[in-house]
């Protein structure tokens, strides 16, 4: 007996695959652009892309909701933009000018948004874990659904 196919049915219009695609896109050249800088010195610290993961995060921020928050390791670029955090001040925040989410001091892994419940990438592998647990418990005692 033949094994049965998986279907690549999906309940996403055209339109929202479109967006997703899009999106990956925004991601996958934004993070080229980070390289290059980064090559040319002008991207102080570490500067780790997130190239090739561009599906990932499009797809958790596709069945997120209003309210859910975000937590990240130093992995962060394409997470920030994908739940609409404006490229401009992703990049200024990695080339260390004043506009930057964290006023140009965070650099590459250190970014934060109350307004997007982006609560930052860590560069200590395992920092995060105890911080998305303390977000989940507030969410939990507050007797929301949110996730994080």
């Amino acid at each position: 007996m033949a094994a049965q196919k998986p279907t690549k049915k999906t309940n996403a219009s055209a339109e929202e695959l479109k967006a997703y695609y899009r999106d990956m896109l925004l991601i996958r050249r934004f993070e080229e652009k980070a390289g290059q800088l980064y090559g040319m010195g002008l991207i102080g610290g570490f500067c780790h892309l997130y190239i090739g993961q561009e599906a990932v995060v499009v797809g958790l921020e596709a069945s997120a909701k209003e309210g859910d928050s975000r937590i990240t390791t130093y992995r962060d670029h394409g997470h920030m933009l994908a739940c609409g955090m404006n490229p401009d001040g992703v990049m200024a925040e990695l080339t260390g000018r004043e506009g930057g989410y964290s006023r140009g001091k965070g650099g590459s892994m250190h970014m934060f948004s109350k307004e997007k419940k982006f609560y930052g990438g860590h560069g200590i592998v395992g920092a995060n874990v105890p911080l998305g647990a303390g977000i989940a418990f507030a969410d939990k005692y507050k007797g929301n659904d949110n996730v994080t």
